[in-house]
């Protein structure tokens, strides 16, 4: 089979036999992949600075017919971020965005724009301001691209229109907003305040909104929950890295 080519997000690497090492990696091209490369972690590899975490990479891949792992041909670092060796509540930041990415993917199933996304938002990870919202809105990407973004204007499930009132019933469990209708019996509904759903709406969307928005701490933990719950409830479990991440 012919050897794929491909910029990788180096998102998890785990030694195995005496000099090689296994990596997980974020493709535009191919979407999520493993990989032997073998020889890595010899003094003189030839993948030397190419399989460092969190990092941008130019990766040939070699897939197998059997089952066995593709094999890791090239990796040569493209790019790496600064921020990430300088700022440690930026490095956990980036290891949640590494988490997503290798818990909410599919094996060999592109997600171009994800792969775009988690590059912009590991650049600017370093600006303490707006990390919280880069992070959230770096989530809600997540969730678009693999269908399981919640309905925020309607309800999820009936389609009536949720966007009078003050406050919305949202369930992580149903989809999204719901309404009067149809919340009673419902598992796991939560009562939101109308500004904290504009919110997630406003850091969903394209432009700069999301920037600009004022949100006081209260209404950026009220839009952190939120979301947390909906990641939460599709990975099976509170995500690993997420104590770390602060307020």
């Amino acid at each position: 089979m012919p050897a794929n080519r491909s910029l990788a997000l180096v998102v998890r690497t785990v030694d195995v036999f005496e000099t090689s090492t296994v990596a997980t990696l974020f493709t535009r091209e191919m979407g999520k992949v493993a990989g032997l490369a073998k020889g890595a972690r010899r003094l003189k590899s030839a993948f030397q600075g190419g399989l460092d975490l969190l990092g941008v990479s130019d990766i040939v891949l070699l897939p197998k017919a059997s089952e066995s792992l593709d094999l890791l041909t090239e990796a040569a670092p493209v790019e790496r971020f600064p921020c990430l060796r300088r700022d440690l509540a930026a490095l956990y930041a980036g290891y949640y965005i590494a988490e997503l990415l290798t818990d909410l993917t599919d094996y060999h199933d592109p997600h171009p724009r994800l792969f775009d996304a988690a590059r912009i938002t590991l650049r600017h990870l370093g600006d303490a301001g707006l990390r919280p919202r880069r992070v959230l809105r770096f989530e809600l990407a997540c969730l678009r691209e693999i269908g399981l973004m919640p309905t925020l204007d309607r309800c999820s499930q009936c389609g009536e229109p949720t966007t009078g009132g003050e406050s919305v019933a949202f369930g992580p469990a149903t989809g999204g907003t719901l309404c009067p209708a149809c919340r009673p019996g419902q598992p796991h509904v939560a009562t939101l305040a109308r500004r904290t759903v504009d919110s997630v709406r406003a850091l969903a969307s394209p432009g700069d909104e999301w920037r600009n928005r004022e949100m006081a701490g209260s209404d950026l933990a009220s839009v952190r929950q939120a979301v947390g719950a909906v990641v939460s409830h599709v990975l099976g479990r509170r995500p690993r890295v997420w104590p770390y991440l602060g307020a």
